[in-house]
């Protein structure tokens, strides 16, 4: 009796019991992916909106993806009202999340677990641009808005505008000015359904192949103007004395503990 058969004889009667755990294994696995979480995030933000705001007073764009000069730009939510225009960006996430609105990265850390991600606010604000410039529309009438879903818990002080899902709703109706007349309203929201990308599998592919192209050029950079030998990020310095004094050269920021310099060429 070869190994095969061996196996054979000594799995089969168990996988054929359990073989339903293989694609439940499957699917929490696919449940748990970043695709996955970022569209439960997105419906939770989606139904909030449907069962709480009247739409008679709020219409709801979701999934708005819109050309720009460099690609396109994929925005979660857009809330159109005569209270103004809110645009709103959904994160998905767990544990304690520490930020600030002038960083660049925030940061996710799960127990002993840390990872950096994008300032959703900075993330946002090209939305914003974006359909500010698409509507002809004043900056006083737009809205940022970032939604925290999921089992997360802020760690330093965040602004009005960036909420867990209970706060999505209160920051909305928290504008009671009118800002834009019925007509107006109308007028944006035929622009959106007009200017954005028709929905689809293929829109949103090619959005996510145009962000991945980015950040891999990012990370490019950043590689490139690493220090070889810790890592730091490199800058230009300029040689004070010696024989080169007055010329530029690349040196390490982690100096005096790291003094690795890179000359130009």
């Amino acid at each position: 009796m070869d190994a095969t058969q061996i196996l054979t004889h000594a799995f089969g009667p168990l996988i054929s019991d359990y073989w339903w755990l293989i694609p439940l294994i499957i699917l929490l696995t696919f449940l748990k992916s970043p695709f996955m979480k970022g569209i439960l995030g997105e419906f939770m933000v989606n139904l909030a909106a449907k069962l709480f705001l009247d739409k008679k007073i709020y219409t709801l764009f979701k999934n708005v993806t819109l050309p720009t000069e460099d690609g396109t730009t994929q925005i979660d939510h857009v809330v159109v009202s005569r209270y103004g225009v809110f645009v709103v960006e959904t994160k998905n996430m767990k544990g304690w999340i520490f930020g600030d609105p002038k960083q660049k990265t925030w940061t996710q850390k799960i127990y002993r677990h840390t990872t950096k991600f994008q300032n959703p606010l900075h993330q946002n604000y090209k939305h914003t641009q974006t359909l500010q410039s698409a509507l002809d529309l004043d900056t006083d009438k737009l809205f940022s808005l970032v939604v925290f879903v999921g089992d997360s818990d802020f760690k330093t002080p965040m602004p009005d505008n960036v909420v867990y899902l209970g706060g999505y709703i209160r920051f909305i109706k928290s504008k009671i000015q009118p800002l834009l007349s019925d007509s107006e309203v109308l007028a944006i929201c035929n622009k959106i359904a007009s200017g954005q990308l028709k929905p689809s599998l293929k829109t949103h592919m090619d959005h996510v192949k145009h962000v991945k192209t980015i950040v891999e050029e990012k990370q490019r950079q950043v590689d490139e103007n690493a220090c070889p030998k810790c890592g730091r990020p490199m800058i230009l310095r300029t040689a004070r004395n010696g024989d080169n004094q007055g010329k530029q050269f690349w040196g390490c920021t982690g100096f005096p503990k790291c003094r690795t310099v890179r000359q130009i060429s």
